[in-house]
C-alpha cells in the first residue's frame, strides 16, 4: 500500500484525477478530512465507554464481582484505554508533522491507528457486554451475549464493508 492510498486501491490515482479533477495532494487532504470525521464518531464512543468503566470500581456492587468478572473488567478497561490512545494518536501525529509536508505519512499512520483502535474498541464493547450480562443474568447469558455482540460487530465493521468492497470491485 502506498502512502497516498491509506487502504484504497493503488491504481485509482488516475480515476481521482479524471473524475474528481483532484491532484494527489488534494486527495490526501480529502482523505485526511474523511478520516478526521470518522475519528470524531469513534472517539466520542470510546471516551464515554472508558469513562464509564473507570467509574465502576467506585460503585458499591463492584466488591461483589467474582475473580472472573474482575478479570473481564480489567480486560475491558485495558482494551478501552488502548482504543482511546490509538484513536486520539492521530491528533499528535498531526501536531508533530504539521507544516512538514508529510500529509501522506499522516494519512497512512492515522488510517492504521484508526483500524487498530476500532478493533480494540470492539474488544472493549464485547468485554463490557460479557461483564454486564454475566452480572445480571449469569455466566451462560454473558457468554452468549458476548458472542452475539462479537458476531454483530465483526459483521457490521468487517464483513459488510468487505462485501460492499467486493461487490464494487
Amino acid at each position: 500500500m502506498s502512502a497516498t492510498d491509506a487502504g484504497g486501491p493503488s491504481d485509482d490515482t488516475e480515476w481521482n484525477r479524471d473524475e474528481r479533477d483532484e491532484t494527489p495532494t488534494e486527495r490526501l487532504d480529502r482523505n485526511w478530512g474523511d478520516l478526521l470525521q470518522e475519528l470524531r464518531v469513534v472517539q466520542t464512543g470510546v471516551q464515554l465507554l472508558t469513562g464509564f468503566l473507570l467509574t465502576l470500581p467506585f460503585q458499591q456492587r463492584f466488591a461483589e464481582l467474582s475473580s472472573f468478572d474482575r478479570g473481564v473488567y480489567l480486560f475491558a478497561v485495558a482494551a478501552a484505554v488502548i482504543a482511546t490512545g490509538l484513536l486520539i494518536a492521530p491528533v499528535m501525529i498531526h501536531r508533530l508533522l504539521f507544516r512538514r509536508h508529510a500529509r501522506a505519512e499522516m494519512v497512512t499512520g492515522a488510517h492504521r491507528l484508526a483500524m487498530l483502535g476500532t478493533s480494540f474498541l470492539g474488544l472493549a464493547v464485547v468485554s463490557v457486554v460479557l461483564l454486564i450480562f454475566d452480572m445480571v443474568a449469569g455466566a451462560t447469558a454473558g457468554v452468549v451475549a458476548a458472542v452475539l455482540a462479537a458476531v454483530l460487530l465483526v459483521g457490521l465493521w468487517v464483513a459488510m464493508p468487505l462485501g460492499l468492497r467486493r461487490n464494487h470491485d
